[in-house]
């Protein structure tokens, strides 16, 4: 038996448009619904870790989205989470967990690239997952706020400062495959093996 699709939980609190967003997602992923912040936690404990990613709406009544994303983070669920909202984006966002940041309306093929690229940083290391979430933050900030404001910001100095040893630290990782492993070696072999069999 073929492995399921990945999970989505899709927390939104118009019904239609949480309809409407499965269903731009529903021949790609299992989709699952929340048209609130309660149920969206509830959704979390009925799937038992089994979410892979998750669509959040930061504004809602009675539990919000921000609340919502701070539970996720606390009880140490692992997966992606994406805001999609109509709340533009400012230096609290700086704070907060999520991996990726849509400002609403969305178009379905936004909606399905955001969920193909959390389901892809999910693969990989923790380090990288700060790294794309970061740089996502701090490309929203930089499209909302003048570079006065970003400059007189400690926050997305420190952001900005963090991005960078971050990227440091993902190429040092890169030299030191490349160097141990010798890539470029290992394909010049491979090419003289297929030659070499050519020939033959």
């Amino acid at each position: 038996m073929s492995e399921q699709p990945p999970l989505v939980l899709v927390v939104e609190d118009e019904p239609d448009l949480a309809d409407l967003y499965a269903a731009w997602l529903g021949d790609e992923y299992r989709v699952r619904t929340a048209y609130g912040g309660q149920e969206a936690l509830d959704e979390l404990d009925e799937a038992d870790d089994e979410v892979d990613a998750i669509l959040l709406d930061r504004r809602m009544p009675g539990l919000s989205g921000d609340e919502v994303l701070a539970a996720v983070r606390e009880r140490g669920i692992d997966c992606r989470v994406a805001m999609v909202t109509a709340v533009e984006p400012d230096f609290d966002i700086l704070k907060m967990g999520f991996d990726d940041y849509l400002v609403k309306p969305v178009t379905s093929d936004t909606l399905c690239e955001t969920v193909e690229g959390l389901l892809r940083r999910g693969e990989y290391d923790t380090e990288m997952q700060e790294l794309f979430s970061l740089t996502s933050k701090k490309a929203m900030l930089e499209t909302e706020k003048s570079a006065t404001e970003l400059a007189d910001n400690e926050e997305y100095q420190r952001l900005t400062d963090r991005i960078d040893e971050l990227r440091s630290r993902a190429d040092q990782s890169l030299e030191a495959v490349t160097e141990d492993d010798d890539f470029e070696k290992l394909f010049q072999e491979f090419d003289d093996d297929v030659g070499a069999d050519i020939d033959e």
